[in-house]
């Protein structure tokens, strides 16, 4: 065998080394394992107590941008009206026992320049954004405590997305509402389509891997058939 079958061997193993080498790295970049402190997997039993308050937890735990996001201003306007009282909805309306509430939404608490607010509100200091304003519309004196407010606050959730979704609409500049978080459906697809994305890379790699292989296997064929075929033995003939 003359040096180059030596050559065309050593490159077909080294070709086929390095795709494999290649294919794992790829692996590795791809697949992070996550390996717990504690091997194994923990699991709570509850009793029944506990399940009823998980629960009713579950139920109750929406969040502030979805419930906006499905309230109405028309039925917020309902709601406002048991606040007409103390308050006045239209632009450069005129204050009563409580402020205008023209453009209250987003802007910064006590702002009001012509009204005289209290003590506790003018020491607030804070920024009527939808998660503060629904705090205090469903219990002020707990927001605001001091507050010269002698409303008890709104009882119903959803009365307080409604109503703030109709102050919303009273600015000539509403205030964008806050994004919606993802749902656990969502979170399911897009982790679906990134697995998706990984198998589609894999049985990319994969195919890769075999033609590395046959590669290898049609160099191996190739050198075998550049072998010089032995030539058969000959006995000497007699003159």
């Amino acid at each position: 065998m003359g040096d180059l079958f030596w050559n065309k061997l050593i490159g077909a193993l080294l070709a086929s080394a390095l795709a494999i080498f290649g294919i794992r790295e790829l692996g590795h970049a791809l697949i992070h394992p996550h390996e717990p402190a504690e091997p194994g997997y923990k699991i709570a039993i509850a009793d029944e107590g506990d399940a009823t308050e998980i629960a009713v937890e579950a139920v109750e735990e929406i969040s502030l941008a979805q419930r906006l996001s499905e309230a109405s201003a028309s039925a917020g306007e309902r709601v406002a009206k048991k606040c007409a009282a103390c308050h006045s909805f239209d632009k450069d309306g005129a204050n009563k026992i409580g402020p205008n509430l023209w453009n209250v939404l987003g802007n910064p608490s006590a702002s009001n320049a012509g009204f005289g607010y209290s003590p506790a509100m003018q020491g607030f200091g804070g920024t009527w954004d939808y998660e503060t304003l629904n705090a205090f519309l469903a219990n002020p004196k707990a927001v605001v405590p001091g507050t010269a407010m002698s409303f008890a606050g709104l009882k119903k959730a959803k009365d307080g997305a409604n109503i703030l979704v109709y102050l919303r609409s009273l600015s000539d500049a509403p205030l964008a509402l806050p994004a919606l978080p993802i749902s656990l459906s969502d979170a399911s697809e897009a982790a679906d389509g990134g697995n998706g994305i990984i198998e589609t890379i894999v049985d990319a790699a994969e195919a890769v891997f075999d033609t590395a292989e046959d590669g290898a296997e049609a160099l191996a064929d190739v050198i075998t058939d550049d072998e010089p075929a032995e030539e058969p033995a000959t006995e000497d003939q007699p003159e």
